[in-house]
């Protein structure tokens, strides 16, 4: 769905300090900065007037850079600790750019650690956005297993069910449950501005399959990602 009058800009937030993964975000992921997939996408999917890193790190600002994002602005100390949501960060950029006379219709936020980001799915989001009039488009995933006969450890260390009515229901007659993917939040900058809930039916979801979508957050979910990335690129999946 085209919209030549909207206009858009992809924010990828990177800030410094990782913990776990010392350098996450510029780290080398299959012979790339992992930031570098996440930019990349945005570049090529063409949706996007603008594809900038907010950042408080001046290495992670050269890397992205590097190829091909802009660094308008280093982000204040205050946006940058373990507690500053994803929204501040976002809000901070639109208004940023806002002070200065340059507005956007649309904005998508970017995770830097999404190397299974592809282009046709950033393009699915923003004409899904446009296609159902909604505030925000996002990736989901399936849940592996329903979660309607999830198990729960109770006080005196044995197991119980959450749903226990759910015991002898087929796992096909459960409904579906998805969960965030944490890859891309396209949105309408008014959405953001005014603090709307994404996770609510002012959005609509773009569904991935569960074999792109990877949480990486230790070392060893970062080693589980790059064995799935080189198989999918060996299929041409990837």
């Amino acid at each position: 769905m085209s919209a030549p009058n909207l206009k858009s800009v992809a924010i990828i937030p990177a800030r410094g300090g990782s913990k776990r993964i010392p350098r996450k975000n510029i780290k080398p992921f299959h012979g790339q900065p992992m930031i570098s997939y996440s930019v990349r996408a945005a570049i090529d999917s063409g949706l996007f007037e603008r594809v900038i890193v907010s950042t408080d790190n001046a290495e992670i600002a050269e890397v992205a850079k590097e190829y091909g994002a802009e660094i308008p602005f280093l982000r204040p100390p205050e946006l940058a600790d373990d507690h500053t949501g994803t929204g501040a960060v976002v809000v901070h950029a639109i208004n940023w750019f806002k002070a200065r006379g340059i507005e956007f219709d649309l904005a998508c936020c970017i995770y830097a650690t999404a190397p299974f980001i592809q282009v046709e799915r950033l393009i699915e989001g923003h004409d899904a956005l446009l296609a159902h009039n909604k505030s925000f488009a996002f990736s989901v995933t399936s849940f592996a297993f329903p979660i309607q006969r999830a198990l729960k450890r109770t006080p005196d260390g044995s197991v119980d069910m959450f749903w226990p009515e759910n015991l002898n229901k087929r796992s096909q007659d459960l409904e579906a449950a998805y969960h965030d993917a944490a890859q891309f939040y396209w949105g309408r900058t008014e959405a953001w501005l005014n603090g709307h809930i994404a996770f609510s039916p002012v959005s609509v979801p773009v569904i991935l399959p569960r074999h792109l979508v990877h949480d990486i957050d230790t070392p060893e979910d970062w080693d589980v990602a790059e064995v799935a990335f080189e198989v999918l690129k060996r299929r041409g999946s990837i």
